[in-house]
């Protein structure tokens, strides 16, 4: 009797380990789902001003023309070393040319490969008037066929990969002045930025994404009044944020008396003057900011504001080398970025940090023209000075560029470094 009892006993045990091993496997499978989702959830609202999100400018160029498109692979291969040092959210523009559609195609492959991989984009349309890049570009008019058809682009991928592009940016600087050969006066963006914004109400595009243009900080309201009109003020009330660039870098020629500061006659040390410098540099930045700021406030506007682009050039042979300003070297650059960034995460500004790799075609006649050197690493993979604590720290690990390694600039000497920096003349 009480072996044939305990077999029921034993049966009930295991049909209760049964159940309990099921619930706990569908827990666990609902808590895996769950993280998934959140991971492809995040919102442009959760996204910006996040600093866990950080943000930087991309391009996966290694050659001296655009013709020379690089691979998914090599797409792939920059992406998880952006992912490796903390980046989560990259901008990129200009959907005409495969690159743009090729990154979002390689963050979703990498999603497939590993799912705790991470990554969104900042998605540019490019904005032209009407015979740009001629002897004869026409501000009053845009070229809309194909404004047009960069615009539907976006959108066919955006549909495509909601889950990764959280953000249009509708142009890339192409309301300043300064860029003559394509820039188009603020109602043509406001067409733009509008037709988007119906598309997200009617439901044709996912209400979550953002909206915006990446422009100069003077275009938004921030620079002379020759900026400011009724047209303005309606885009800033049409984008759901302002996204500005700031160029401090640029200016040390321009408007190189910000560097001329009288407390800088008293350091002795280079390292200190440089640190005083590059201080100085950050709060241009931050009085641009606040320009835009206030001039989105006098306007009743109260939008978020982050930054679209922001950086330092680490060489250069014209205006901002040793017979220029003297301010391109990867000390000052690594100041910069180092500034910037404890700024913005402090902040809740998003920075879209540019940017990540050295692009060469920018300007392919000359290599040694500051619009090369931008990047925080060589074409060749070599993290400049920025970057040399990660390689100490072993981030780069196993992550190559073009099957090179990782390593730092000037072998990681800064004796070689140091010679290439010099301290500007101060009036």
């Amino acid at each position: 009797m009480r072996k044939g009892n305990a077999r029921p006993t034993i049966n009930r045990i295991t049909g209760l380990k049964r159940i309990l091993f099921v619930l706990l496997l569908g827990l666990m499978l609902f808590s895996c789902d769950t993280k998934s989702k959140t991971m492809q959830s995040k919102t442009a609202s959760e996204l910006l001003g996040n600093p866990s999100y950080q943000a930087i400018s991309y391009g996966g160029y290694r050659k001296e023309s655009r013709e020379f498109q690089p691979t998914l692979d090599q797409l792939k291969e920059d992406l998880r070393i952006l992912f490796a040092m903390g980046i989560r959210i990259v901008r990129t523009y200009n959907v005409q040319l495969p690159h743009a559609t090729n990154v979002v195609k390689a963050i979703a492959e990498l999603k497939k490969e590993d799912p705790n991989f991470e990554m969104y984009v900042m998605l540019g349309a490019w904005i032209d008037c009407e015979g740009a890049w001629t002897n004869s570009p026409n501000h009053e008019k845009e070229d809309y066929a194909s404004n047009k058809a960069e615009i539907e682009r976006a959108v066919e991928l955006t549909r495509i990969y909601p889950d990764i592009i959280k953000v249009i940016a509708v142009g890339n600087e192409a309301m300043v002045h300064w860029a003559a050969s394509y820039f188009v006066k603020p109602v043509v963006i406001l067409g733009w930025v509008n037709y988007l914004q119906t598309l997200k109400a009617n439901g044709d595009l996912p209400k979550e994404l953002w909206i915006t243009s990446s422009d100069n900080f003077a275009s938004w309201g921030g620079g002379g009044s020759e900026y400011h009109n009724e047209d303005l003020k309606r885009l800033s009330k049409a984008v759901d944020y302002v996204s500005m660039h700031t160029y401090p870098f640029h200016d040390t020629h321009y408007n190189p008396s910000f560097w001329n500061i009288e407390a800088v006659k008293t350091y002795k040390d280079t390292n200190d003057v440089n640190s005083l410098l590059m201080k100085s540099a950050v709060n241009y930045s931050k009085m641009q900011y606040k320009q835009v700021s206030d001039y989105l406030k006098s306007i009743g506007v109260d939008k978020p504001i982050h930054i679209g682009e922001t950086g330092w050039a680490s060489k250069s042979d014209g205006f901002y080398g040793p017979d220029g300003s003297k301010a391109a070297d990867e000390l000052k650059q690594s100041m910069y970025h180092q500034g910037m960034r404890e700024w913005t995460d402090t902040e809740g500004i998003s920075c879209f940090y540019f940017e990540a790799f050295d692009e060469p075609w920018k300007s392919s006649a000359n290599p040694n023209d500051s619009e090369n050197h931008f990047g925080l690493f060589t074409r060749d993979g070599k993290a400049k000075y920025t970057l040399w604590h990660l390689v100490d720290s072993g981030v780069f690990e196993g992550l190559s560029r073009d099957g090179k390694p990782i390593t730092k600039s000037y072998n990681g000497e800064s004796a070689l470094l140091n010679k290439d920096v010099h301290l500007p003349v101060l009036k």
